[in-house]
């Protein structure tokens, strides 16, 4: 009987938390079933011309048997996702991580299992987004007027950072990255872990500390092909799975005291937002919240400030 054939597909190169966990994932699970599977990893379809975005369409249609992607992707179709595209809705990492492992999580997967044609394997840690930009060191609000900035394909996110006073650009990140050195990007807005994965820190001197968003990534398999497979082979990718997720979200964590270790003041000037800072952009954002507020469930809020 020829082996199952998981190819996993991301957007990052080699030494990316997300590619480590990814590569995580297809050791434990060789561990697990041997000569019976054949793990393959595409890990940066970015270096292929494709996409981010085109992930989880490589996955629908079985060019791929599972990807990681931010869950913005798949708010369309699970719009109980939306609180996670939210500004300073989630104050605490493990905050966040203990919902998703909780009842909000479990309302992500029911929602992804029946509007979408994945099954979700995991969450996994897209860490606080933090602005950085060549103009000018941001404080407040004020200094964040007129200066164009790339964000993730999000109407939430775009909407909260028109509120701050910037001119968003939504791109996928293989675009932004392609033209990151032209003028049509100003600023950018990213986990500090993919700002250093890109190599933003060379092109834009100056990174504040938002923490204005918190992101999670939906680790997903095709659902026709998980059903597919024997209850010995999908218990073995659930646990594979599990331990790749948990190995990720450490790497996260540590990943943002790195980061900012490695940060050479002479290239870069970090700036840490004080209270009465960070309380302007929590006011100025404040209407777009609570526009969707209205339409969203309050569990999922209670959810991750609990």
């Amino acid at each position: 009987m020829d082996p199952l054939v998981f190819k996993l597909g991301g957007y990052q190169g080699p030494t990316s938390i997300n590619t480590r966990g990814a590569t995580r994932f297809g050791a434990a699970l060789s561990r697990a079933l041997g000569e019976r599977v054949k793990f393959e990893l595409v890990g940066d379809v970015l270096a292929l011309g494709r996409k981010s975005g085109e992930l989880p369409d490589m996955v629908e249609r079985g060019e791929l048997t599972g990807c990681y992607m931010s869950t913005v992707r798949f708010a369309p179709a699970v719009p109980e996702l939306k609180v996670l595209e939210l500004p300073f809705v989630v104050r605490d990492r493990a905050a966040a991580i203990s919902a998703l492992d909780g009842e909000l999580g479990a309302r992500f997967t029911r929602g992804m299992h029946e509007r979408t044609p994945f099954r979700v394997l995991g969450f996994w840690d897209n860490g606080f987004r933090h602005f950085t930009n060549r103009i000018r060191a941001i404080h407040t609000p004020a200094d964040c007027k007129g200066i164009r900035i790339r964000t993730q394909v999000s109407e939430r996110h775009a909407e909260a950072l028109a509120a701050l006073g910037f001119e968003p650009i939504p791109v996928d990140i293989k675009e932004f990255v392609e033209q990151a050195r032209t003028d049509r990007f100003q600023a950018q807005e990213n986990p500090l872990t993919n700002t250093f994965h890109f190599g933003l820190q060379h092109l834009h001197r100056y990174i504040t500390l938002s923490s204005h968003f918190f992101g999670a990534s939906a680790f997903v398999c095709n659902a026709k092909l998980f059903e597919s497979w024997s209850d010995a082979v999908k218990q073995a990718v659930l646990h594979a799975a599990q331990q790749a997720t948990e190995y990720q979200r450490a790497l996260a964590a540590q990943e943002d005291d790195e980061v900012l270790a490695r940060i050479d003041p002479h290239q870069n000037e970090v700036v840490t937002l004080t209270s009465a800072e960070r309380k302007q952009f929590i006011e100025a954002v404040a209407p777009v919240v609570a526009h969707h507020r209205a339409s969203l469930d309050p569990a999922l809020f209670e959810s991750l400030q609990s």
